[in-house]
């Protein structure tokens, strides 16, 4: 049964009462919880609920749950939000590059930042009272809600400076000297966090191999190993700093050093076989919609919602026009996969017609929907999708429904990439070749595996077809923005993006066979659609029972809102800090990156 992420009961919230009050009396005296964390933290019962309340601030409403989640990762040369469009439009603002400090979407006191925030906090709270009161070593129960903490709070960490950059470093417990705190290097935060987590390795026992670890809502050592690994190259990337787009001159964060750890972490979890890769593409993504949390599989973490909390199908499921025989919401249809996308896929690609979805579901008759095709300027993510589900969503916008936080595939991508700027492409091969003979049919693999990777013969080759490789894996997962970012190929692949898209509109270039009709009938359910014209080169009409209809409308304004047109990406590679958080913290922090 999936886990509940709910309010802990009052004995457990009362060690969390410094996150919430921080008045300067409050401060100087001790807290009252305090008198009681010695038995908190060194009963294993009560110390796993104070760990599982450091994840509580995920589902908060304007949180991950609601802000987060549904628009950091946005616009990319693959994915972008269907409504960067609309002009002055604070949703649109923060997809195109263009957000403000008082974005009123985001320019409020419970905001996301707030609630990395408070979730950090408690992970103070219990990193310090396990290690005063637990003895948490290997192999103890104690040990892995240490290492369990670590890695949470880690995870904040992580996604505060992947959406603001530089950021406060707080790793204690908050008292009347630290209530304001100006922004440390992210280089700092890094190499906190990176050795945190080395620590946390030590601590946590890998998928399955204890019952705390048999669900992928509990930190397991794939996971973190993985996750520690995506880190080290996110800290020796490319990255906006405040004197430019550079990587970091620390010399402890070096790409020779970074990729190295990233390696050798990478191919623990590989050797491990503690994790590995959904057997197809398609069972990876229908077993996901299914919340199969089961430890062991593709999925290494997953940010754990309840039924009531959590929007990601909500956001970005496939549409569904109103409540139908799929869901109660009628929800679905935020963002989708940019319209090229689908045609730069190989077409014997599995993950292809799993990724891109051409179609909505349509305004109900009698609570039946009909799947209905839109238009060339709107797709959306297959991999997230109502109809999968085993259970009818009834609330009115939540779905509950996981979000992966990573996957195994990430782990063999991180391994390709390090192994190939270490050790050369023949290194890198293998774990390319692994994802590709998922992707593609064993009639396929000589070709489309086997020949495909062997001819990528030099570390540039190599380097750019794991560039492309990637959109074709990841599509869809709000995984490309920061990539992009570390390769420094946020700009480029922004501006490729828009001229293909241009190409595609007129039928030129790569597109030019492109068909401009879809021909569609109702298979037997009256439900599912036949569509035949999505391929390069289906121009003919395949037959009377099949209805025609115009396959177009992509336009300039449509194609020009992947960024907001005079605003160069590069230069605002992070979000600014919400006006709110800048008046409250008693001058002690600013915006930089042009802001």
């Amino acid at each position: 049964m999936k886990h509940k992420i709910i309010i802990l009961g009052i004995i457990i919230a009362g060690i969390f009462a410094s996150c919430q009050d921080l008045s300067d009396d409050f401060l100087e005296a001790p807290a009252q919880s305090t008198l009681d964390e010695s038995i908190i933290f060194s009963t294993p019962g009560l110390a796993k609920g104070a760990v599982d309340g450091i994840k509580e601030p995920f589902g908060q409403t304007n949180s991950y749950r609601g802000r987060f989640i549904p628009f950091y990762g946005f616009n990319t040369d693959t994915e972008w939000n269907l409504n960067s469009d609309k002009l002055n439009d604070s949703q649109a603002d923060l997809c195109v590059y263009n957000a403000m400090p008082n974005n009123s979407q985001m320019n409020t006191e419970n905001n996301a930042w707030a609630m990395m925030y408070l979730g950090i906090e408690r992970a103070n709270i219990c990193i310090r009272g396990l290690r005063t009161f637990g003895n948490p070593t290997p192999g103890t129960e104690l040990g892995q809600l240490l290492g369990e903490a670590l890695t949470l709070r880690a995870i904040y960490y992580a996604d505060l400076t992947k959406a603001w950059g530089d950021v406060p470093a707080r790793f204690e417990p908050i008292n009347s000297e630290t209530i304001y705190l100006e922004k440390s290097s992210r280089d700092v935060i890094y190499k906190q966090i990176i050795q945190d987590l080395g620590e946390a390795a030590t601590l946590v026992a890998w998928p399955n191999e204890t019952a705390a670890t048999s669900s992928v809502e509990r930190i397991n050592k794939a996971f973190v190993k993985g996750f520690r690994a995506r880190l080290a190259m996110v800290a020796s990337g490319y990255q906006q700093y405040p004197d430019g787009v550079r990587r970091s001159n620390d010399p402890e964060l070096t790409v020779d050093k970074m990729y190295k750890l990233a390696l050798d972490e990478c191919r623990d979890v590989i050797e491990s076989g503690s994790a590995r890769l959904e057997t197809t593409f398609e069972t990876l993504w229908k077993k996901y919609n299914q919340e199969n949390i089961t430890a062991g599989g593709e999925s290494l973490w997953e940010i754990p919602f309840s039924d009531g909390r959590g929007r990601v199908l909500f956001s970005f499921a496939v549409r569904h026009t109103a409540a139908d025989q799929f869901t109660g919401q009628g929800r679905g249809g935020l963002a989708g996969p940019l319209p090229t996308v689908f045609y730069d896929f190989d077409e014997s690609d599995t993950r292809r017609d799993i990724t891109c979805v051409p179609y909505r579901f349509g305004t109900p008759s009698n609570g039946i929907a009909k799947q209905e095709l839109g238009s060339l300027d709107t797709w959306y993510f297959g991999k997230y999708r109502y109809e999968w589900m085993n259970r009818y969503v009834t609330s009115t916008n939540d779905d509950g429904v996981n979000k992966i936080y990573m996957r195994y595939a990430e782990v063999l991508f991180i391994a390709a990439e390090a192994a190939n700027e270490l050790e050369g492409p023949g290194a890198a091969a293998p774990y390319l070749k692994e994802i590709r003979r998922r992707a593609f049919k064993s009639a396929d693999h000589a070709q489309k595996v086997d020949a495909y990777v062997n001819a990528l013969s030099s570390k540039e080759s190599m380097f750019n077809a794991l560039v492309l490789e990637h959109k074709y894996e990841f599509t869809g997962e709000m995984e490309r923005k920061q990539s992009l970012i570390r390769w420094n190929l946020l700009k480029t692949k922004l501006d490729e993006a828009k001229a293909k898209m241009v190409n595609l509109k007129n039928r030129t270039g790569e597109y030019a066979n492109v068909p401009t009709t879809l021909y569609f009938k109702y298979a037997e359910d009256n439900v599912t659609l036949d569509i035949y014209g999505l391929n390069r080169n289906e121009n003919q009409n395949p037959g009377i029972e099949y209805s025609a209809v115009t396959w177009e409308n992509l336009v300039d304004d449509k194609i020009n809102s992947l960024f907001k047109t005079g605003v160069n990406p590069d230069d605002r590679q992070f979000w600014p800090i919400w006006q709110v958080f800048i008046d409250g913290s008693n001058g002690k922090l600013v915006n930089d990156y042009n802001y």
